[in-house]
């Protein structure tokens, strides 16, 4: 039970990481900044740490990398909808 909490207290802090900056894109309406390439390829390495989680059962591992998928969902979907033309 004590190795859960390690992984839910890592999964907390890893996955609010991208928070701050989900935050300023949706404050600012600007992702100018942000790397396309980046946020693809770190997505697709979410979706194959869910797919290990979800082999493996392991809550902290599921839930976090289904938070970071939402969380570079919105930062992608900003990403796209506010680039310049």
């Amino acid at each position: 039970m004590e190795i859960e909490i390690i992984g839910f207290v890592a999964a907390i802090l890893t996955t609010s990481a991208y928070l701050p900056q989900a935050y300023k894109i949706w404050k600012s309406k600007s992702a100018d900044d942000v790397s396309l390439t980046m946020y693809l390829v770190m997505l697709l390495g979410i979706i194959l740490w869910e797919i290990y989680g979800l082999l493996i059962q392991s809550p902290p591992v599921i839930v976090a990398n289904f938070v970071t998928a939402l969380i570079l969902l919105m930062i992608l979907y900003f990403k796209l909808k506010h680039r310049k033309k």
